[in-house]
């Protein structure tokens, strides 16, 4: 069973930058692509950032410029770099993984929460 661990939400304000950290308990080069969701109150899941097995990166328009998603393969860890944070990134983030194209795995969630 994969597991997906996030960390490194917390309380941060405007301005300010978070890193979050997504764990995986296998060789993230098993996986075709890994990506951060972010979903806050009343609102539909929405994709911030992907990064895939060819170190290719796609960003959402609200993330381009100041989020970074990287990954470590040592680690097996892929990170949100999350800078000038504005008070709408608040917001339950989520890592999202994809093997084979049709096998989705999804961690359990950190809390973001930027005050103004």
């Amino acid at each position: 069973q994969v597991q997906l661990v996030e960390s490194g939400g917390g309380l941060v304000q405007a301005g300010g930058s978070l890193r979050l950290s997504c764990a995986a308990s296998e060789n993230i080069f098993s996986f075709n692509a890994i990506s951060w969701y972010r979903q806050a109150p009343g609102k539909r899941r929405e994709l911030v950032a992907a990064i895939n097995s060819g170190d290719i990166t796609n960003y959402a328009d609200s993330a381009k410029g100041r989020f970074t998603i990287s990954r470590d393969n040592a680690k097996n860890t892929v990170y949100l770099q999350m800078n000038n944070l504005k008070a709408e990134d608040t917001a339950v983030y989520y890592c999202h993984a994809i093997r084979c194209s049709t096998r989705v795995y999804w961690g359990q969630g950190t809390q973001v929460t930027v005050s103004s």
